[in-house]
């Protein structure tokens, strides 16, 4: 892995399929790390998949190898 990158994890769920559900983040770099979380009242298990990964890449500050 390149010194300078960034690791991300990512997860999204739901309780039913519509419903309400949530997602995570976890963005390492240099042996830091930043926890972000978000939810929707009504929505789907893929659409906070996706917004997982959109909201840890939107948060990055800079463009760096992921």
């Amino acid at each position: 892995m390149a010194k300078e990158s960034v690791q991300i994890f990512t997860d999204g769920a739901c309780s039913g399929n519509p419903g309400p559900g949530g997602w995570g983040v976890v963005l390492r770099w240099k042996g830091t790390e930043k926890e972000m979380s978000g939810g929707e009242r009504e929505t789907t298990n893929n659409r906070m998949e996706m917004m997982a990964a959109i909201k840890a890449l939107e948060s990055l500050k800079r463009t760096v190898p992921v």
